[in-house]
């Protein structure tokens, strides 16, 4: 009782932080426990008092601010969820894609003690020099250092993970089981979206990248199948400075991808690399069965000699033998436009339920 009470309390916290930025329980349209309805009742004042204050605060932006405001756990559930529309609604997954992985770094005495604990010694026995953090995010923050390597300086990221995250992702995703397995016992429509299984997806990720030698382990592999490709590359993994809660990784000099006009200002020609970025992510997934599963622009860069270099690691992902097969039919059939193939296809693999017939989902494809 005394676990349920605290994550009723948990529960009851972030509904109020949402209020108060003037998010709705209840999306428009969708049949909803009561539960949830009376919580979307209790909380109308709030939002009403709160509107007036939210007016400068543009609507699809909301919702990240409140998850941000909650913690690092929150922004990782509602960076998953951005993809799961099938969960929470078109509308509410627009809004989630504007959540930034962007925090308050910690203080750099923190990062100084992290380092020694994990690589022992004094800082100064692994970096002749080591800057304040460069890019901070819910679970780690990175700082660009420098070594010593055959006489010569080298500039190196330093990935180091927050104080104490791990402690705090279990304390939130306790509350999340929570409230997944008190939504499937109370609205068995909801089973349907497996809302556990969404959690257990989630507490997967987060495990592994809150171990960096996964993350490091994850770059070398791709190092490897990647020896004899042209037009992408990954950073150099240091491992003799690296552990569970410390990652060193060559530094990255380069162009943001998202930065169109500054790549072409300097003879880069961006519809190249757009298609070196489509056929590298089909490369590793169908050749190789194992991917980043977190290429989005922010973590991809263009060095010097105009290759792409992907950048976290955290999250990758693999594919079997059949999985590659369904996957490159299904492309090769939306490409053709072989529909009924394609269709067919997802049938083959179990990603449509039976009780649809492949010529209706053919036709709305």
């Amino acid at each position: 009782m005394a676990g349920a009470a605290i994550n009723i309390l948990r529960l009851a916290r972030a509904g109020i932080v949402l209020a108060q930025h003037g998010i709705r329980f209840v999306p428009k349209g969708m049949p909803v426990p009561l539960p949830l309805r009376a919580a979307s009742l209790i909380t109308a004042p709030l939002r009403l008092v709160t509107s007036a204050f939210l007016r400068e605060t543009p609507r699809e932006k909301r919702v990240s601010a409140a998850l941000s405001q909650l913690g690092p756990s929150y922004v990782k559930l509602g960076q998953f969820l951005a993809t799961r529309a099938d969960v929470i609604g078109p509308e509410l997954a627009a809004d989630l894609r504007h959540l930034q992985d962007k925090a308050e770094p910690f203080p750099m005495a923190e990062a100084r003690a992290a380092i020694e604990r994990a690589l022992g010694g004094k800082l100064e026995d692994h970096f002749i020099e080591f800057g304040p953090p460069v890019a901070a995010a819910s679970i780690a923050q990175v700082h660009k250092a420098y070594v010593l390597e055959n006489g010569r300086k080298k500039a190196v990221a330093v990935k180091i993970l927050r104080p104490n995250i791990e402690k705090r992702f279990a304390r939130d995703l306790d509350s999340y089981y929570f409230a997944a397995n008190l939504i499937e016992r109370l609205y068995p429509p909801a089973r349907r979206l497996r809302p556990v299984a969404v959690v257990d997806n989630l507490k997967h990720t987060t495990d592994l990248e809150m171990d960096l030698r996964l993350e490091a382990a994850a770059i070398s592999e791709i190092a490897d199948n990647i020896a004899t490709d042209e037009g992408f590359r990954v950073p150099g993994v240091d491992w003799q400075r690296t552990a569970k809660r410390v990652l060193t990784l060559e530094w990255i000099d380069g162009t943001p991808i998202s930065h169109r006009d500054a790549l072409r200002a300097k003879g880069f020609d961006t519809d190249a690399i757009g298609l070196t970025v489509i056929r590298t992510f089909l490369r590793h997934a169908m050749r190789d069965g194992f991917f980043h599963a977190d290429m989005h622009q922010g973590n991809l860069f263009v060095d010097e000699q105009g290759k792409v270099v992907a950048v976290d690691f955290g999250i990758v992902g693999r594919l079997g033998i059949a999985e590659r097969r369904f996957l490159a039919e299904i492309l090769h059939g939306l490409i053709t436009r072989d529909y009924h193939r394609a269709a067919v296809i997802h049938f083959e693999a179990g990603y449509v339920p039976p009780h649809h017939t492949v010529e209706e989902f053919a036709q709305a494809m």
